[in-house]
């Protein structure tokens, strides 16, 4: 594709079928989402890693994560005092995610699919087990930062934005609104230095950008379905298989560079 926004409606028609894998992609990621209140970065990225480089995939993640994040962040009231407890966290984030993006660009497709892959493998196996932990308050703030540095490196080379942070806020005896507007923050975070990390590579160009912005409707589509869904079915059955196609689709990735 050429880097200009020229002629982005023919390159449009042209690419069919790149067009109905970002659609099926962001609507079954959004569903995710809706129903779980996460896993939509996690979804896109493996099902649209297993079909281009993971920077590519990363970058035509940017704008719908941002859009519906930004929206999660805001569904509570307790967005300000969220930011002042976990800005430490939320520093690492952006420092690990910066340095990363080295990786994700630069690296070979294969093996970066692989580190995509075992991060899916990784955090489907953790949910899976599902272990119950707790963070004494007294050692939140010095804690908070290395898990941010942890989660941004792991973003910035993988794409995927859920470990370690995921399972440590919800060791944070957040109820369950905070817990959803701090998986809001931490996601919109990773999210805007994820881009800023491809962008400072040029891994993120203009017709990236449409495809980015084209996926917004099929995500926020997803979303509104997921929700109407929660009603209807078994949560927990929801996120078991949920977490067995994340395995599934973590074991195809890495063991590409091995065939």
């Amino acid at each position: 594709m050429p880097k200009d926004g020229s002629g982005f409606n023919m390159r449009m028609h042209e690419s069919f079928p790149l067009f109905l894998l970002l659609t099926v992609t962001f609507l079954v990621s959004g569903l995710v989402k809706g129903v779980s209140g996460m896993g939509l970065a996690t979804v896109a990225m493996g099902l649209l890693g297993a079909a281009m480089p993971p920077a590519t995939a990363a970058a035509i993640l940017v704008i719908p994560s941002f859009v519906t994040n930004v929206w999660q962040l805001g569904s509570g009231p307790a967005t300000a005092r969220l930011l002042r407890r976990l800005w430490p966290m939320m520093l690492g984030v952006v420092a690990g995610t910066l340095g990363g993006a080295t990786l994700l660009v630069r690296v070979d497709p294969l093996w970066s699919g692989l580190a995509l892959g075992s991060a899916l493998i990784l955090y489907a196996t953790y949910a899976l087990i599902s272990p119950s932990l707790s963070v004494p308050e007294r050692i939140e703030p010095w804690l908070s930062p290395p898990i941010g540095l942890m989660t941004g490196a792991i973003t910035g080379a993988t794409g995927v934005f859920v470990m370690p942070a995921v399972p440590y806020l919800q060791s944070l005896r957040l109820d369950k609104d905070e817990l959803v507007q701090a998986l809001g923050i931490s996601f919109t975070v990773s999210t805007i230095a994820l881009a800023a990390g491809l962008m400072a590579h040029d891994a993120f160009r203009l017709d990236q950008w449409g495809w980015s912005t084209l996926a917004i409707i099929p995500a926020l589509a997803g979303m509104w379905l997921g929700q109407k869904v929660r009603a209807r079915i078994s949560p927990r059955r929801f996120r078991q298989g949920f977490l067995l196609f994340l395995l599934l689709l973590g074991l195809e990735l890495a063991s590409r560079p091995f065939r």
